[in-house]
C-alpha cells in the first residue's frame, strides 16, 4: 500500500511513481508500466529506470535525516552509475538502501526487479544533504501542497 511521498515531486507525481517504503536507510518505490514509460523496443525507457533507481536511493538516504523529511533539508544526487540487466517490464520495483553516511554525504545503492523477481538494473549513487536550494524564489512543497519552511529543496 502506497505512502505519502514527503517532499512533492511533480515528474515523480507524473510518471505515476507510488513510495511503498522510506524508514531505516531503505525506500522502496514502484511504477506499473503504461505506453507513455516505453522506449522503441516497447520496454521500459532506460530514463524510467534510472529515476526509479535514483528516487529509491534518494528517499532511503532522506530517510536517515528527520529533518529531510517533509522540510526544506533536500539531498542532491552527486553522481550515479547504472547497470542495466534485461528489460524492465509490467509493475517494477525499485529497492534503495544506504551504504554509508555522513553529516553530508550518503553513499547508496539499489536495484530494480520485474513483477517475476527479476533483477533488471542495479545502481549506486552518492548524494549530498543540502539545507536549501541555491535559486532564488522557489519553495519546495509538501505533501498536499503547502510550502515548507524553507526556499527549496529536493
Amino acid at each position: 500500500m502506497a505512502i505519502p511521498f514527503p517532499i512533492v515531486s511533480p515528474f515523480v507525481e507524473q510518471l505515476g511513481c507510488e513510495l511503498q517504503r522510506c524508514e531505516g536507510g531503505v525506500a522502496e518505490i514502484t511504477l506499473a508500466l503504461g505506453p507513455a514509460h516505453a522506449n522503441a523496443f516497447g520496454v521500459a525507457h532506460g530514463g524510467i529506470v534510472m529515476t526509479l533507481l535514483d528516487v529509491a536511493m534518494a528517499h532511503a538516504a532522506r530517510s536517515l535525516r528527520p529533518e529531510a523529511l517533509g522540510q526544506a533539508l533536500g539531498i542532491v544526487t552527486i553522481e550515479m552509475k547504472t547497470t542495466f540487466m534485461r528489460p524492465g517490464q509490467g509493475l517494477l520495483r525499485a529497492t534503495g538502501q544506504v551504504m554509508h553516511s555522513t553529516a553530508s554525504m550518503a553513499f547508496c545503492e539499489a536495484k530494480v526487479v520485474d513483477e517475476k523477481g527479476q533483477l533488471c538494473a542495479h545502481a549506486t549513487a552518492s548524494f549530498k544533504y543540502m539545507r536549501a536550494m541555491p535559486v532564488t524564489g522557489r519553495q519546495a512543497l509538501a505533501q498536499g501542497g503547502s510550502p515548507l519552511s524553507g526556499p527549496g529543496s529536493d
